[in-house]
């Protein structure tokens, strides 16, 4: 039985001894112990698995980025581990219960609205540049804080989903233009549960809509003229389509399916979605299916759904900079898949280093290769450099420009066009040293010019990057992962000329991912 995956929402200790103890009770001596589990300790194991393991190897344990944790024996744990590991085990011996679907009209019972469309304001009511407001996800006590990027205030924790993964906010499009980019904010909670944020109005009243439309859930976009938002569920494995203004869920589309092996998948479960910026489309991508699937949103009643197929299993990615060309991590693969939004097929795949994940991804221009695109890697500590200039530097187009070797396996990377340097974290090295330090690669060499360590208090990481609006400060997370439910989170903000430190944001709880809402309204990348 398999080590479980450490991720973001992953405990390395429970990992682990989990392990060490599945080892353990695979042994033919307590092969005649059948496992059993009270149904409150069956109760703690299936959330704990929800909340630690279902992410990577999924509800129905049949693997993803993790491995395949269907039973493959029927002994009882031994004694001797903490009581919620042993239960964890024991409930992973047992066969997974199915969870129950959710309906259309379950998802509109649970629709609260906090403030009507009629009294929402026409004007900022705080007075405040709202456009380098920061909007930070307080991961483990399932708010969002919004953070002024000019003044370092924090300004409200709005309570939101729990473990909220994305966060995605109307964007500049270039067909239907929504009405004041970046004003409204979408978050998607692991729990399902999706909200409404308004950064126009005052921060007691941000929170103005929420829904749930799944079970379990990561990610979720606003289409191009403001109209809609789609959130994706892990289980049920189904997208839903909702009024953006009122957040009541109007369509639901299952992704269950045959994969690119010709193989049925019930669990198809949808790990990113995405606005194209340049048509009146979503990118849904069907993880264990091995496609992207382009929604045109035109017409709801007669939904147009190109499914392309890529490679498995896909998980998050980011647009070049013409908005064209969809680049996304398909993990186990060890591949970036390139999808044409405009032709609506996939473009290339290109080979990298083991398990790619972008996060939001980089774009930045190379000397030799020129518009290239960069990721991080969940397996192994390098920086893959690709070029994504089909039509300026053709013979570069989806080769592999250069790769850099970093200290650790990391979970994003970042820039900006005002930058000479890019970021990419460490968070996933099990040295504490490593994973609370990032390291800084000149864009003109792509050579690693300074290591930075953010913090060296004991349980916390450095994770995740964003630059502030005009790029001249970047905002890197001190995630205290062991005391997450207290507020001694910390975002470390640099001069991205200098990259010496210039300050601090205090009073956060467990702060991961943060967006810029003029960066990322405009596409900045």
């Amino acid at each position: 039985m398999s080590l479980i995956k450490r991720t973001t929402g992953a405990s390395p200790g429970l990992g682990r001894a989990l392990a060490l103890l599945l080892a353990g009770a695979a042994l033919p001596a307590f092969a005649q112990d059948a496992p059993t589990l009270s149904p409150e300790a069956f109760e703690n194991a299936k959330q704990t698995y929800f909340e630690q393991c279902a992410g990577c190897h999924g509800v129905l344990r049949k693997g993803a980025t993790g491995k395949n944790l269907e039973p493959v024996t029927r002994t009882k744990a031994p004694d001797g581990a903490p009581e919620e590991i042993r239960d964890l085990a024991t409930y992973i011996m047992l066969d997974p219960p199915k969870p129950p679907e959710m309906s259309l009209a379950q998802m509109k019972e649970t629709r609260k609205v906090y403030v009507e469309e009629a009294d929402y304001p026409t004007e900022p009511l705080h007075g405040r540049n709202w456009e380098n407001f920061f909007v930070v996800i307080e991961r483990d006590v399932g708010k969002v804080a919004i953070v002024d990027g000019d003044t370092k205030e924090v300004l409200a924790h709005i309570p939101t989903g729990y473990a909220v993964h994305v966060i995605k906010a109307s964007e500049h499009h270039a067909l239907n233009e929504p009405e004041n980019p970046g004003r409204f904010w979408y978050t998607m909670g692991r729990d399902g549960k999706m909200t409404k944020i308004d950064l126009w109005q005052t921060p007691d009243k941000m929170l103005v809509a929420e829904v749930k439309i799944a079970y379990d859930a990561r990610d979720v976009a606003v289409s191009g003229d403001g109209k809609y938002v789609i959130g994706g569920g892990y289980w049920p494995p189904h997208f839903v389509i909702a009024d953006a203004v009122t957040m009541e869920p109007l369509k639901v589309v299952s992704t269950r399916g045959v994969n690119i092996d010709g193989d049925y998948v019930e669990e198809s479960r949808v790990a990113a979605i995405y606005t194209t910026p340049k048509e009146n489309t979503f990118l849904v991508s069907a993880k264990e299916l091995g496609q992207i699937w382009q929604v045109d949103y035109s017409d709801l009643d007669n939904l147009r759904i190109e499914k392309i197929d890529t490679a498995k299993f896909l998980h998050d990615g980011f647009f070049d900079p013409t908005g064209r060309y969809f680049q996304i991590a398909a993990n186990a693969s060890d591949t970036m898949v390139v999808v044409d939004t405009k032709e609506r097929k996939l473009e290339a795949l290109i080979e990298t280093a083991s398990k790619p994940h972008p996060g939001p991804g980089a774009n930045w221009i190379d000397p030799n290769c020129g518009p290239v695109g960069g990721t991080t890697h969940l397996g192994t500590g390098t920086v893959t450099v690709w070029g994504n200039d089909p039509e300026g530097h053709p013979d570069n187009a989806w080769k592999v420009c250069y790769e850099v070797e970093t200290d650790g396996p990391g979970l994003f990377i970042r820039t900006h066009p005002n930058s000479k340097y890019v970021w990419a974290d460490q968070t996933l090295h099990p040295e504490p040293e490593i994973q609370q330090s990032v390291q800084v690669i000149d864009k003109e060499t792509g050579e690693i010019v300074k290591t930075i360590q953010i913090t060296d208090e004991e349980g916390s990481v450095a994770v995740h990057f964003e630059f502030n609006q005009d790029g001249t400060e970047v905002w890197v997370s001190k995630w205290n992962r062991s005391t997450s439910k207290e507020d001694n989170g910390e975002i470390v903000i640099f001069d991205a000329e200098t990259l010496e430190e210039k300050g601090r944001v205090k009073g956060l709880f467990a702060p991961t991912g943060k967006f810029n809402v003029f960066n990322r309204s405009n596409h900045v990348t």
